[in-house]
Formats: C-alpha cells, sequence, structure tokens
C-alpha cells in the first residue's frame, strides 16, 4: 500500500508539473492583460483540484489496466496455440485474420466512446440544425478509425514501409476534398484528431507495441508505434465520403420531386 501511495504522490506532482504552467499562462493573461478578476475563483480552485486528480487517476489506470490489456490482447491473438501452429515462422499475412477482426473492432468501439468525439458530434449537430447527424458523424469516424487500425495492424504483420500508406491515404483525402460539400471538409479533417484521445490511443499504442514484440522480426520501437497515424487519416476519409453520399442522395431526392 505505501509504495502504490508513493507512485500515486510522484505521478500526481507529474501532473501539477505538467498543468500548472497552463493554469499560471490563463490566469496571468487574465489578471495581467485582460486586467478583470477571476469569476468564481473558488469554483475555479476546486475544478484544477479535480483536473489533477482525475488526470493522475486516469494516467494510473491506463498504466494498471488497459496498456497491460491491449498488449495481452494483441499477444494471446497470435500464440500458435491460438492460430493451431507448430511455430508463428510458417505464417504469412493471410492467417491474421482473427487479428484483423479485432483491431477494426477495437478501433470501433474506442472511436464510439470517445468523449471527445461525442462532444464535437452533439455541437455539429446543433450548429447544423440537424443537417449532420451526430450518430452518423460519430459512425463515420469510428468506421474510419476501424479501418484504419485493421489497416495498420496488417502494416505490421506484413512489415511494409509506412510512408506507402500514408502517400496513397493523403492522396484520397486530397482527391475527396475537391469534390466533398465546403461545409464539411474543415470537420473531416479534424476528426482523426478529435478520435485520438483518452480512451483510443493508449488501447491502440498497448496492441501495437504488443503485437510487434510478439511477432518476428519485428521491432516495437519501428515497428509497433504508428497505428495513431492510421486512426488519425482514416477518419478524414469516411467524414469526406459520408458527407459526399448525404449530398448525392439530398440532390437526388431534390430531383425526384422536381
Amino acid at each position: 500500500m505505501m509504495a502504490w501511495l508513493l507512485h500515486f504522490g510522484q505521478l500526481l506532482l507529474a501532473t501539477c508539473i505538467g498543468i500548472v504552467p497552463i493554469a499560471a499562462i490563463i490566469i496571468g493573461f487574465q489578471l495581467l492583460v485582460i486586467r478583470k478578476p477571476l469569476a468564481n475563483p473558488k469554483k475555479i480552485a476546486v475544478g484544477f483540484v479535480y483536473v489533477l486528480f482525475g488526470i493522475t487517476f486516469f494516467l494510473e489506470g491506463l498504466e494498471m489496466t488497459l496498456f497491460p490489456l491491449g498488449k495481452l490482447m494483441a499477444i494471446q491473438l497470435t500464440t500458435p496455440a491460438f492460430l493451431n501452429i507448430p511455430s508463428l515462422h510458417t505464417l504469412n499475412w493471410a492467417d491474421y485474420y482473427w487479428l484483423y477482426g479485432f483491431a477494426a473492432s477495437l478501433g470501433f468501439a474506442t472511436a464510439l466512446a470517445e468523449p471527445s468525439l461525442i462532444a464535437v458530434a452533439q455541437k455539429t449537430e446543433q450548429l447544423s440544425g440537424g443537417a449532420i447527424s451526430a450518430w452518423g458523424l460519430r459512425f463515420a469516424v469510428a468506421l474510419g478509425v476501424a479501418l484504419g487500425i485493421a489497416l495498420g495492424t496488417f502494416k505490421i504483420v506484413t512489415g511494409t514501409p509506412m510512408y506507402f500508406y500514408m502517400m496513397a491515404g493523403y492522396a484520397i483525402v486530397a482527391l475527396q476534398t475537391i469534390f466533398a460539400p465546403r461545409s464539411i471538409v474543415a470537420l473531416a479533417y479534424d476528426a482523426g484528431g478529435i478520435t485520438t484521445s483518452t480512451v483510443t490511443v493508449p488501447l491502440v499504442t498497448a496492441m501495437g507495441l504488443g503485437l510487434a514484440d510478439t511477432l518476428p522480426g519485428r521491432n516495437p520501437l519501428l515497428d509497433g508505434f504508428g497505428l495513431i497515424a492510421f486512426a488519425m487519416l482514416f477518419p478524414t476519409i469516411t467524414v469526406l465520403a459520408y458527407a459526399q453520399i448525404a449530398d448525392w442522395l439530398n440532390k437526388r431526392a431534390a430531383l425526384s420531386k422536381s
């Protein structure tokens, strides 16, 4: 118990070191530049304490649960016993279909549960007057993350260079941007950054590192990272596609009425 309290105290101190400068900048500008007192200083102080302890508990939870869980699942799905083979060296990329399915499911579920995505989707539906559905946007982003994580897992399994996927992906995005409705372009580009947050990043990173550490010939440092880049790229593609399909359906409906 004492060892855990000591570890938690060190983590809390590290969190304070990271958060205090942000608070100092905001409060400093409020008092020295804007020159107005803080509204509800007691409430702000209590909220600041909540933030410090909340982030600390969250980081502790990641270290105790999410990171080991993601790594464990990647290891279990690539063991010879699960795949019913004598050795991993006898496999080719097609034999890892359960791994691709798990990666896609994990990406979809974590993106759909991402708090930042929920907040942005609700605000988008409100500002668009219902033209962009919150659930439709969340589903499109989650589908993009699922496709991206599955493809990123394939990249780790095959060991192919990452720049092939990034160049092809951003070429698709550039082409979509030309034809997509202007009202959705900025939101689509933000979609990847919105969803790669508190829930998605820890699990996906842990899975990638565990997978690269298990597969023969893969280096965790060289091959274990990069899944987050896939998770950021593909939601842009799927959100732009969602907008293009919705725009096409609306135009088709308008023509049929006329």
